[in-house]
């Protein structure tokens, strides 16, 4: 039976692929700080290394397909925890797994967001920190700040992450890509949406669909992504938003 490892498996986008993956017969390890097969809390180091033994034990060494959908939102105060879940936790599972994957010749498919380009600063100090730094570094440019403003930022890196790897992931045998979702019915959108000042910019960002996503809806296109007929995508980063992405950078793609 082939394996699949996904971080935020317990529910949103995860759960929903977990349980198509699932439906495939693949053999599904999850990891989430609770319902999961792996409890790990990303925001940490330790976290993270217990997530990639345990991924790397319950596997038997060999990973079929890795999907990285672990999050938290922007409506959080913390915005240093945000960056630690959602880029670190994200790149520590990738690079610690490589090895792994590289036998296995997997697929792999990382979540990052349609916010990624909304306002984030490509070549400021924190992407550097980021991409270039040690999280120490990026730790002490965000300080106190809100994750509404770093939420964008570390989606960002995420997808840089994903694409500086390509080349050298490809050429191993991996497969690697991004989806970059819009507004979906998550937990963590509807903590954004509900949130008394967070909610407002919500509403403002435009959607030409004039929807809400469903969870299972960007699950279904990521199981495209990890599915042979998408065999030949290498590097991509996703957008899924219903248009608000086209809206906002018609001249840019």
């Amino acid at each position: 039976m082939k394996k699949a490892v996904i971080s935020g498996s317990a529910s949103g986008i995860g759960g929903c692929v977990k349980t198509r993956l699932q439906a495939q017969g693949y053999d599904v390890i999850g990891i989430d700080l609770k319902d999961a097969d792996i409890t790990a809390d990303l925001s940490t180091s330790e976290g993270r290394q217990a997530a990639i033994d345990g991924a790397l034990e319950k596997s038997g060494g060999t990973i079929d397909i890795l999907v990285l959908a672990a999050g938290l939102g922007g409506h959080l105060d913390d915005g240093q925890l945000v960056a630690k879940v959602n880029y670190y936790g994200a790149v520590e599972l990738l690079d610690g797994l490589k090895d792994t994957l590289a036998r296995s010749k997997a697929r792999v498919t990382v979540i990052s967001s349609n916010s990624a380009q909304m306002g984030a600063d490509p070549n400021g100090d924190l992407a550097k920190a980021f991409l270039d730094g040690t999280e120490e570094e990026a730790m002490a440019l965000i300080g106190d700040n809100h994750a509404a403003l770093i939420y964008g930022m570390s989606k960002h890196a995420v997808a840089r992450a994903v694409r500086r790897r390509a080349a050298e992931w490809g050429a191993l045998g991996i497969q690697l890509n991004a989806i970059a979702p819009g507004m979906t019915e998550t937990p963590l959108f509807r903590g954004a949406a509900e949130h008394p000042t967070i909610g407002k910019s919500v509403e403002s960002i435009p959607i030409p669909q004039d929807r809400v996503a469903t969870a299972d809806e960007m699950a279904g296109v990521i199981e495209f992504m990890l599915s042979d007929a998408a065999a030949y995508m290498q590097g991509s980063i996703i957008y899924v938003d219903g248009g608000t992405d086209a809206q906002l950078r018609p001249d840019a793609f």
